[in-house]
């Protein structure tokens, strides 16, 4: 489902690109749940950052779902929807301004999807929440009704490929093993890979089939 080979990835500083992640290679099997950890600012969400299409500044090769990606290519077609995200904050995909419905309804209605608000009330239903909360403003809710909600954003897409990029490490502890075992359930149930940033080895080691870890921007062990 997703080949990098010698991947290099850039930021932008200032005029100048500052290369953070080196020449990284790597597999992931359909249906597999694979692991990034590292401590912070090793690379690793610079990489999933590029798998998810949102950094074009990167060299070397990329597949994902089957579909070669080049370097500055926007994700299109279906792609776009084979590959979501979830991110540690969800607030980076839900408006603060918005009621829940809204903000989840904008991109099914770019789709031309049909039923709706039937499919978001489906999503609330399969991630163990209410209904009646896709009615309500995220500050509403918990911090991990949010993230429910923002995992509910990811899938109304059906992807293929989920990117996790430290999807608990903000939330209290009692709250983070209630997100695993639903991302675990989830993952079953929808046939979905997975890969999973985490400075916790103990959540890779909860959560996926195989992981690497990462250091200054390289893979290490």
């Amino acid at each position: 489902m997703i080949e990098l080979t010698d991947m290099s990835v850039s930021h932008r500083q200032g005029y100048d690109f500052r290369t953070v992640v080196h020449e990284v290679s790597l597999n992931v099997k359909a249906g597999e749940c694979f692991g990034l950890v590292g401590p912070s600012g090793c690379g690793k969400s610079s990489l999933l950052w590029v798998m998810a299409g949102l950094n074009p500044h990167w060299q070397g090769g990329m597949k994902l779902v089957g579909e070669t990606v080049k370097p500055g290519q926007r994700f299109t077609g279906q792609l776009r929807q084979d590959v979501q995200m979830v991110f540690q904050d969800p607030y980076a995909s839900l408006h603060p301004r918005h009621r829940l419905r809204r903000t989840l309804s904008e991109p099914l209605k770019l789709l031309k999807k049909t039923n709706v608000n039937d499919r978001i009330d489906r999503g609330f239903h399969h991630v163990g929440l209410d209904p009646a909360l896709a009615d309500r403003y995220p500050h509403q809710l918990s911090g991990g009704q949010r993230q429910r909600v923002a995992i509910v954003r990811a899938l109304l897409l059906e992807p293929r490929v989920l990117l996790l990029d430290e999807p608990t490490s903000a939330l209290d502890m009692s709250v983070q093993a209630e997100i695993l075992n639903l991302l675990n359930r989830l993952k079953q149930q929808d046939n979905l890979t997975m890969v999973l940033v985490s400075h916790d080895p103990d959540v890779i080691d909860h959560m996926c089939d195989s992981a690497v870890r990462m250091d200054q921007g390289r893979i290490v062990g």
